[in-house]
């Protein structure tokens, strides 16, 4: 019984370094959140808790590694395996849709992606860079849609008028 306490007592470390690793966690979350409550509103299938989660989780990936003393190549190791694994949950979302002709999800898979880089920033604390990076995911998203469907407009106005000629 007494290396059961042992144990849980080695896996927890000082007050002040527990406090920094809340903080980046928390801060992990709310960047994921923006990201996941921008496509929740888009009606996307990844939405809030899939983006908290991605990237709470890639910053727990750095986190650890932290902890135990990692040095940088294996770090970076770590950060390349993580590359790898979101980007096959990122395919999960791709759907290929024969009927016609198109592929959709490859924004929900590119988001997924950018928000496990931003859980590395933060588990890396950087939280300079994720910011940053999490306005400009948002930016992309939510104002260049717009951009998009605008000139999507323009575009099958001209479509329609060449099929309205050809009639």
């Amino acid at each position: 019984m007494n290396v059961f306490w042992e144990e849980l007592a080695a896996g927890f470390p000082d007050a002040e370094t527990m406090a920094r690793i809340t903080i980046r966690l928390i801060v992990a979350m709310i960047f994921g959140a923006v990201i996941g409550i921008q496509r929740e509103r888009a009606g996307k299938p990844a939405g809030l808790r899939t983006h908290m989660l991605v990237s709470s989780g890639a910053a727990v990936f750095l986190i650890a590694c932290g902890e135990f003393g990692m040095n940088a190549d294996s770090i970076s190791r770590v950060i390349q395996g993580l590359v790898t694994g979101i980007g096959f949950l990122g395919a999960g979302a791709i759907l290929k849709l024969y009927d016609r002709r198109a592929v959709e999800g490859l924004t929900t898979a590119a988001g997924i992606w950018m928000t496990a880089a931003l859980g590395v920033a933060v588990g890396l604390g950087r939280f300079g860079l994720a910011l940053v990076a999490t306005l400009l995911a948002w930016m992309t998203l939510s104002l260049v849609r717009q951009l998009e469907q605008i000139l999507n407009r323009g575009t099958r106005k001209s479509e329609e008028d060449t099929i309205s000629a050809e009639d």
